[in-house]
């Protein structure tokens, strides 16, 4: 084997709920994620020496090499095993940065997998996961992915039921968001938000999509709304669209609606105004092998 081609899955938050800023800096969260069918696709190819990263289209926003997630997947996936991995990786970028989507993380988790079985390295999904938690708190769940409870920064999972079968469309403004940006805004708001992951938790355990949608909340959003307008615009088109609950996903600033059918999502989609707009839909785990 001397090419890998891998499928890595954006993530929306269908909730969000930050209950305090840690010593450590972090902020302790409690958010229900679920992988989507939008994806970016990695390609790791063996080369005879050193490292390669080509980034498709060129005008896609991936940032310095260095600080790329993929490459530092790479770099501390070659510390833990102690010799080099000379690759050529391509990122085809589909997930927009800057978004709340986790682009940057599933990429880095398809990385770490990738080049486990280029090489075959014999790692385990616990070595791996060890890995990923020095890359992002993301990251862990873009390795196994699907719908998941997450707590701590994030990175303590539990596997929650899969939701009942809608549509997703996702939108997001020309401006990014910077999660460092987000936060601090939110450290110094003048009152508490009212996100709380429990009423989504317990929709998804009983399977009732109405009282999902309606649960649908991120305790940043009001923050980013005051930042960018955009964001809250995005929102109320989508309700105005019929959707049964619309919300911000992760730090923004893209914004998704969720819809029974795709009828209904199309519909509510063609009137949108952003740069970017998918429809989407659930998928079961955080990545595949192509």
């Amino acid at each position: 084997m001397t090419k890998v081609l891998l499928r890595a899955f954006a993530k929306v938050n269908y909730a969000l709920e930050v209950r305090g800023l840690r010593e450590d800096g972090y902020h302790e969260i409690s958010t229900v994620m679920q992988s989507i069918t939008l994806a970016d696709e990695v390609e790791i190819e063996y080369i005879r020496e050193g490292f390669e990263l080509m980034v498709e289209p060129e005008n896609a926003e991936a940032g310095a090499p260095e600080g790329n997630t993929a490459y530092r997947a790479q770099k501390m996936l070659e510390e833990l095993v102690g010799t080099t991995l000379p690759v050529r990786l391509v990122l085809r970028k589909r997930i927009p940065a800057g978004a709340g989507l986790g682009g940057g993380s599933a990429d880095a988790a398809a990385t770490l997998v990738g080049l486990n079985e280029l090489f075959a390295l014999g790692l385990s999904a616990a070595d791996l996961r060890e890995v990923s938690l020095k890359i992002g708190a993301d990251v862990p769940f873009c390795l196994s992915g699907g719908t998941a409870l997450g707590e701590g920064i994030g990175e303590v999972l539990s596997p929650l039921p899969e939701p009942p079968p809608h549509c997703l469309v996702v939108a997001k403004p020309a401006m990014g968001a910077s999660t460092a940006r987000i936060y601090h805004a939110y450290d110094n708001r003048p009152q508490g938000d009212g996100a709380s992951v429990a009423p989504v938790v317990d929709a998804l355990r009983v399977g009732d999509l109405g009282a999902l949608a309606r649960s649908l909340s991120n305790s940043l959003a009001p923050v980013t709304k005051s930042l960018e307008p955009e964001v809250r615009a995005l929102e109320e088109e989508l309700l105005c669209g019929g959707a049964l609950g619309a919300v911000m996903s992760g730090s923004g600033t893209s914004v998704f609606g969720m819809f029974g059918s795709e009828e209904e999502a199309r519909s509510a989609a063609s009137r949108l105004r952003a740069p970017f707009i998918r429809l989407c839909g659930p998928v079961g785990h955080g990545m595949e092998m192509l």
